[in-house]
């Protein structure tokens, strides 16, 4: 879009009255290849364009779209958005010098758009062949995705911004089976780039670890549940911490009084070993990001420091309404959506404890070592998570694989619980999904030990 259309566009919302008016140009290319039981089984490609429109109302949002990027049908989305008020103002737009990011290196960039998709196929049936170790393996699905995003943003604050952005990931699953029984492991690695991200990927070795993972808790009884400490695993660990926590430590939830943080800053939330942080500007991240969905730059927010509640996720609306500074935390699925806060990349930092160390001080309890999915009430911080790799630990040491464990509990409830943290620290990719649709986040931390959680059994 040329700046001159855009400031035309600005103007109109802003002599209907609008305190903030925005503009997000998108175009998106995502590629996407599957197998599934020793052969391809999906191949897709697509090419997504449009235009949101934003405007504000002092903090009241008004939001419209569309994929025609002519003159005449943007003027229509501004004008259709100004005849919900019926307020004039007299405001102007005035841009500064144009801003353009790159949020990944291009130096070592490998372009998913000129390699297409012949070059994905050796890594997925090398993952196939590689989880294939056992008869009670029956099926394996291998998968890779990329995209490229270039986006445009203007505003009325005389912002003028685009940015460059390349992400892919790569992803295996490995079911075992005997009789009636059924397990599944799963690995899904992402980062913030081109297929120099499968360079140095160990594809080989996910696939045979999930192979590993699926036996060993196939062959695993079922565990007895019941209230009892918890060493919780590294890297995917972390989800808990991301649904439970870091979904209500964002000004979105803040702001509604939907969080169980409401009016809690500079309270002491967790033990003091516990620190907890969200960053964009970790480089290669499959969560990160030069600059936010509103054009903010990114930063590193520590929102839990020694046990204390030191910030939260914001994006313009909600640092407007709480009076907060922005942390670049803004995001989107894409133009048909209205960004919020949300979060990037989020963990509990390291800690000083080992595994080992952990797992002597419990008696009866469990080791997680691995979680899967789960469910969250972001409203109350109310979890229920599986576990897909778990072991028994009995006088301070590990005991037999057991399977079929959920973790139950309230996420502000666990965090002053838990109190050793390792020195393990390691993230993981995800994809998270909320009211500005399904963005790529990365969650993590090192091991932890939680003294006291509702386990759930068979």
């Amino acid at each position: 879009m040329h700046s001159d259309l855009a400031k035309k566009i600005l103007d109109i919302c802003l002599d209907a009255g609008a305190n903030f008016a925005e503009i997000y140009e998108e175009e998106t290319r995502k590629s996407y290849l599957s197998l599934k039981d020793n052969s391809m089984e999906g191949a897709s490609a697509s090419i997504i364009y449009g235009i949101g429109i934003r405007m504000l109302y002092g903090t009241e949002v008004l939001y419209g779209f569309t994929s025609d990027s002519s003159e005449e049908s943007l003027v229509n989305v501004a004008k259709n958005l100004s005849l919900a008020k019926n307020k004039k103002g007299d405001q102007k737009t005035q841009f500064g010098k144009e801003q353009s990011y790159i949020s990944f290196n291009r130096d070592n960039f490998k372009d998913p758009r000129i390699l297409g998709q012949n070059y994905k196929k050796d890594f997925l049936f090398a993952a196939n062949s590689a989880a294939r170790t056992n008869s009670k393996i029956v099926q394996v699905e291998t998968s890779i995705v990329d995209s490229v995003q270039n986006i445009n943003i203007w505003n009325s604050n005389g912002l003028q911004i685009s940015d460059n952005r390349a992400r892919t990931r790569f992803a295996v699953n490995v079911t075992a089976a005997e009789n009636s029984e059924r397990t599944s492991a799963h690995e899904a690695p992402g980062s913030l780039g081109g297929f120099e991200f499968l360079d140095n990927l160990p594809v080989k070795e996910l696939a045979e670890s999930c192979a590993e993972r699926a036996l060993r808790m196939l062959s695993a009884p079922y565990i007895k549940g019941g209230q009892m400490p918890v060493v919780m695993g590294n890297a995917f660990g972390g989800v808990i911490f991301h649904e439970a926590c870091g979904h209500p430590l964002e000004t979105e939830a803040i702001r509604r009084q939907a969080s169980p943080f409401c009016g809690k800053l500079g309270e002491q939330v967790a033990q003091p070993i516990l620190t907890a942080i969200d960053d964009g500007t970790m480089s290669g991240a499959w969560g990160s990001l030069a600059v936010d969905d509103e054009g903010t730059p990114t930063q590193k927010t520590v929102l839990i420091e020694n046990g204390i509640l030191k910030n939260f996720l914001s994006d313009i609306v909600g640092a407007k309404e709480l009076d907060l500074p922005l942390t670049g935390s803004a995001r989107r699925e894409s133009y048909k959506y209205a960004p919020v806060s949300r979060m990037r990349n989020t963990f509990i930092a390291a800690g000083n404890s080992t595994l080992q160390d952990m797992i002597a001080t419990v008696d009866n309890g469990l080791y997680a070592a691995k979680m899967a999915g789960g469910s969250v009430n972001p409203a109350t911080g109310e979890f229920n998570f599986a576990v897909e790799e778990g072991y028994e630990i009995k006088n301070g040491k590990l005991g037999e694989a057991v399977r079929g464990a959920t973790l139950i509990g309230l996420g502000h409830e666990i965090l002053p619980k838990i109190s050793m943290v390792g020195n393990d620290l390691e993230l993981a990719a995800g994809m998270c999904g909320a009211s500005s649709g399904h963005v790529p986040v990365t969650v993590g931390q090192p091991s932890i030990k939680v003294d006291s959680i509702l386990v759930g059994g068979r």
